[in-house]
């Protein structure tokens, strides 16, 4: 492996600079120090701490497994090339990598004919659907603090699954005053960055679908057979205020939730009339929003596509990984599951290759035809890249200590090279 150069924390007390990797804030202003593990230094993040309790203050020394047996690097290759190359339908889950992991994974989908879905796959159709039937207006976290005076959270309190929100989009210096309107949502008042702000709570009225369409009615102006003053003193409060953004989650929406996103856009596409209006989709972690951007630069199309020898299908019903692997819809498993032992592969008898965090071996041990290759975790021993939430940024992740082991997209073009030496020799042997 190429060796990577990185800070000495040790002579440094107050920690090295960080980018966190594991939420897609991407929040870039943690400090962090090693000790027995890497710990943050100026931040009380939930999720960044929960994610890093999973790391040692060195690099893990974790090897291959083949059918719960230890096995090396190159056996270990080879057997996940035999798997895809004996599946007639493969379907590559979970993809949770960065950007050079996405990549070499759309390479060796195309070299299998296999189909791609995130792990959190359902709740990134939502925004992905909006976007493909009525087109999308969004922000960005510095636009929001710089900018918003009001900012009306739809059904999440950003804060549960995204601490840091409201940290990172606090009013900059000589930004307006803000309003901060939680609909169907209780806030958390003693949320860093909620200081300064003015907070309201409203009840949904009915559910999540019954509000939006109501408040897209009343800020539209029209009269409905169902009314709340509530809602109607916030529609008027959206018409007068110089940029409102409206924050939601994608993953706290029900089925068919993009219904609710495409209403959330027709809000913004209407206060943008008259004033300045955006939407922010908090969502895409654990490198989905990287997975969906990078399949969609690739391959023109966005996750739940099949990279079939008969061309592209994007199938955004029909190409869920869940659905496919309890259906036995597909024939083999590749799982990817860089940043954490958390997301793991739906239970199935299908043969698998897991690329994932070491910890991730021992629950698949005794599951038959499973190939598991730890993997190095971009922004902990290796560098790398991810999207940001807010769209079209990406940013750099720097690790903490030099790994021992290969990243996703090392593993993924051996696994390429091992598939493609395999089928030129059975051509020779045919001949």
């Amino acid at each position: 492996m190429t060796a990577i150069t990185v800070p000495d924390s040790s002579t440094a007390p107050t920690g090295q600079p960080w980018t966190c990797p594991f939420c897609p804030l991407s929040c870039d202003g943690y400090r962090i120090s090693a000790g027995e593990g890497p710990a943050l230094v100026d931040s009380d993040c939930p999720r960044a701490a929960a994610a890093l309790s999973h790391f040692g203050a060195s690099a893990s020394s974790a090897m291959p497994r083949h059918d719960g047996r230890p096995a090396d690097h190159a056996s270990a290759i080879a057997a996940a090339a035999a798997i895809l190359a004996g599946s007639r339908q493969p379907i590559f889950g979970g993809l949770a990598t960065d950007v050079a992991g996405m990549r070499a994974l759309y390479r060796l989908a195309d070299a299998s004919g296999a189909i791609l879905d995130h792990a959190n796959g359902g709740a990134l159709m939502h925004s992905t659907r909006a976007l493909q039937d009525r087109g999308v207006f969004y922000t960005t976290l510095a636009e929001i603090r710089n900018r918003a005076d009001l900012v009306v959270c739809l059904g999440t309190n950003a804060v549960d699954h995204y601490p840091e929100f409201f940290r990172r989009t606090a009013p900059a210096a000589g930004a307006p005053a803000r309003q901060v309107v939680f609909v169907g949502a209780a806030a958390d008042r003693a949320t860093p960055g909620l200081d300064g702000c003015t907070t309201q709570e409203i009840p949904f009225v009915g559910d999540v679908f019954d509000t939006a369409a109501l408040l897209a009615a009343r800020v539209a102006g029209r009269g409905t057979a169902m009314s709340d003053p509530a809602l109607d003193a916030l529609a008027a409060r959206m018409q007068a205020a110089r940029y409102t953004v409206i924050v939601w989650e994608s993953g706290s929406l029900p089925e068919h939730g993009a219904l609710v996103a495409e209403t959330i856009q027709r809000i913004v596409n209407t206060l943008n009339r008259t004033t300045r209006a955006a939407a922010f989709c908090l969502g895409g972690g654990d490198g989905g929003y990287t997975a969906n951007q990078v399949t969609t630069w690739l391959s023109g199309l966005p996750l739940r596509t099949g990279v079939h020898a008969r061309g592209l299908v994007h199938e955004p019903q029909r190409y869920a990984a869940d659905r496919l692997v309890a259906d036995r819809a597909v024939d083999a498993l590749l799982w990817v599951s860089s940043f954490g032992p958390d997301l793991v592969p739906p239970t199935s008898d299908l043969p698998l290759v897991l690329l994932g965090h070491p910890d991730l071996q021992a629950a698949l041990d005794d599951r038959p035809d499973t190939i598991f290759i730890p993997v190095s975790t971009p922004g902990i021993g290796s560098a790398g890249h991810l999207f940001r939430a807010d769209g079209g940024i990406v940013v750099p992740l720097t690790p903490i200590y030099a790994d021992t082991l290969p990243t996703v997209a090392q593993v993924a073009d051996d696994i390429g090279r091992a598939l493609a030496e395999r089928r030129r020799t059975e051509q020779g042997g045919a001949r």
